[in-house]
């Protein structure tokens, strides 16, 4: 079983842990909207050096934070928001992380132009494999090393290994198709 799998397992059934909904309800399935896709770059960036938990309990106060993950208002923040940002103590105050996501939602906002959404570039370089999807992500984002990179693209389905085969969540994860199906 995944280490993640297995933690989740450990959990008392009756623990109110933000990880055991974020496992059986969102982590290794499919996002389509762009972004939810933004949002969860944003929060895998945040998570590095951190725990996973710390970042699902201020998962609220970052989308209060950053628009509610709307990608084309966070690309038109300015320095005050960056400042604004950084006095959050709702969120991650790391100078470089809250860069990278304005400079990411920029990024994105090309790809949409360029692809239609952020989604359909993704699918248009489906399958790669994680060593070509961090050097193709290093190419355009910030703050993407491979194991952000690596679990951003587990966490939506486009990259293996989410969830153990012998997790519950796992025959519910197949019946959705995730993307990495396709690369078998």
């Amino acid at each position: 079983m995944s280490a993640y799998c297995s933690f989740i397992a450990a959990l008392p059934k009756d623990s109110t842990n933000p990880n055991r909904e974020y496992h059986d309800n969102h982590y290794g399935y499919n996002i389509d909207d762009d972004n939810e896709l933004f949002e969860r770059l944003v929060l895998e960036i945040n998570q590095a050096g951190l725990s996973w938990t710390t970042i699902l309990n201020k998962q609220a106060s970052f989308k209060k934070a950053y628009s509610n993950f709307d990608i084309k208002k966070v690309a038109k923040y300015k320095e005050a928001d960056i400042e604004r940002l950084l006095n959050d103590a709702g969120i991650i105050r790391n100078k470089l992380k809250v860069n990278a996501a304005i400079h990411n939602a920029n990024v994105i906002i090309g790809l949409q132009k360029e692809h239609g959404s952020f989604k359909n570039w993704l699918l248009l370089h489906h399958p790669l494999t994680k060593l070509e999807w961090v050097k193709l992500f290093k190419k355009h984002f910030k703050f993407t090393g491979g194991e952000i990179v690596g679990e951003f693209l587990m966490s939506i389905g486009i990259l293996p290994g989410s969830h153990a085969e012998t997790c519950p969540v796992y025959k519910k994860l197949l019946k959705q198709k995730p993307l990495w199906l396709n690369s078998k």
